[in-house]
């Protein structure tokens, strides 16, 4: 088998697929998240503590002098970058309860019952001769 046909083989198949398309979507819900974090949750957070935008919040290593700039540590960001681990992690743990949650039922659901062997087909059609002789031999 040639390398590329050993490539096409590895690339088109299912899990490979699915895997780029939940990296995409993963990707997209990461900058939803962000968005989320750093526009509607944060601030209302910030005032709650005191007026504070994390995005602000620094520790200041070196001063800015002249054309270079200070040299800081920028935990507010870090502090966004948490809440928004935390609410992407939240929500994986939801989708994934809620796909254990279905795989459950499936597996609670009555299968249906196996067939008959061909001894009890023959047993069954047995007492079904006999039961229905049964009332013509009494007097």
């Amino acid at each position: 088998m040639g390398f590329f046909s050993e490539f096409k083989a590895f690339a088109v198949r299912g899990n490979v697929v699915d895997l780029a398309v939940g990296l995409v979507i993963g990707s997209a819900f990461g900058k939803i998240v962000s968005s989320l974090v750093a526009d509607v949750i944060t601030p209302p957070l910030g005032i709650l503590i005191g007026g504070v935008d994390f995005s602000n919040l620094t520790l200041t290593l070196r001063e800015a002098v002249g054309e270079t700039p200070a040299v800081t540590i920028n935990y507010g960001v870090f502090i966004q970058t948490i809440i928004s681990f935390v609410i992407i992690a939240f929500a994986i743990f939801l989708v994934v309860r809620a796909i254990n949650s279905l795989k459950r039922k499936e597996a609670e659901a009555p299968s249906a019952p196996p067939a008959p062997s061909k001894e009890e087909t023959l047993l069954t059609e047995i007492r079904d001769a006999l039961r229905e002789r049964a009332p013509q031999d009494r007097p």
